[in-house]
């Protein structure tokens, strides 16, 4: 089969395509014909070398993200036959004609949802859903600051928080205002010209939002805890932004009872990520289609083309998902 290989970290032009062997099928797998696999910044970070040379479980092939036709079954696999339309996140091995999935990490790509979209949903709605409703416990009636509210996850979380009956509040480019609306944000603010923390308490009478959905880390964070309402949740998924000089006004964290809470989905234990696929497809699933959920896409290269994908999401040229097509 074709796959994605590279023997020396670096920029782009570092990812080849070659001929590898197909995986070995494992009692708990599903073999899958990949159709379209999302490309995600953790691939970035394997290229550059910073997992060094990594066995995420699945391969050691790049890729997390997957949809495809199964091909064939393990011996314990249960509710999956050859044939079958899936999508799921992988432990390695999605930039590949052929690659494997713990069937417990499968799910059934829903009726109307193409391989394109299908490859683009899981990365993005499960972290989406894992954070903003079940570590942010988001009820309906309350409001959301959601980063990053046109990007892949950020996206994904406006999306969800809206079919919530959550307000939903989102930092994006002046450009992507539009489409930050037609994702479900009440109220879309430019973080370049604008100090989210100003907008937020001045809309919501000094109250503060119920929960923070964020990806930048130490820029943020003084702003972040300074923007919560009592009892408020300020969930921390990503540090693009850096660690160092993150400043905490305790008096803020004291007197409203705020709550920080860190999560990554890459290094838990592969039981946390069977629960984490499970509550979302049982939650969310049934609600992807033409006229509901939906991952944004942003573009799409065949395989070959990895390195052109890589470099677009390198220079944050990206608005939601980009997909590689095998």
């Amino acid at each position: 089969m074709k796959a994605i290989t590279f023997d020396q970290f670096g920029a782009t032009d570092v990812l080849k395509i070659n001929e590898v062997p197909e995986p070995g099928l494992r009692p708990h797998d599903l073999l899958v014909r990949t159709r379209a696999a999302g490309v995600n910044r953790a691939d970035l970070t394997h290229r550059r070398g910073g997992y060094g040379w990594p066995d995420f479980g699945d391969s050691t092939i790049m890729g997390l993200e997957i949809a495809g036709d199964v091909i064939a079954v393990g011996a314990d696999v249960q509710g999956y036959a050859v044939g079958d339309r899936v999508m799921g996140i992988v432990g390695g091995g999605a930039y590949a004609e052929v690659s494997r999935i713990d069937y417990r990490m499968a799910m059934p790509i829903p009726v109307g949802v193409g391989y394109i979209q299908a490859a683009a949903i899981t990365e993005v709605f499960v972290t989406a859903h894992e954070a903003l409703i079940h570590l942010g416990q988001l009820q309906a009636g309350e409001t959301v600051l959601v980063h990053a509210g046109v990007g892949g996850v950020g996206g994904a979380a406006v999306q969800l928080a809206r079919a919530m009956g959550a307000t939903v509040f989102a930092t994006a480019q002046a450009g992507a205002h539009d489409l930050a609306r037609r994702l479900g944000a009440d109220h879309p603010i430019d973080y370049e010209h604008e100090d989210f923390a100003e907008v937020v308490n001045r809309l919501t009478d000094n109250r503060g939002v119920d929960v923070i959905l964020d990806f930048i880390g130490a820029p943020y964070f003084e702003r972040n805890v300074n923007s919560l309402n009592f009892g408020g949740r300020l969930v921390q998924i990503g540090i693009m932004g850096g660690i160092e000089n993150a400043r905490i006004p305790l008096d803020r964290l004291l007197y409203r009872h705020l709550k920080i809470i860190g999560t990554v989905m890459k290094s838990r234990p592969q039981q946390v990520k069977h629960d984490m696929s499970r509550r979302f497809k049982e939650r969310w699933l049934s609600q992807f289609g033409p006229n509901g959920l939906s991952p944004i896409i942003d573009s799409v290269f065949p395989l070959a083309e990895a390195g052109a994908a890589h470099k677009r999401m390198e220079d944050g040229l990206n608005v939601g998902k980009i997909v590689l097509t095998t």
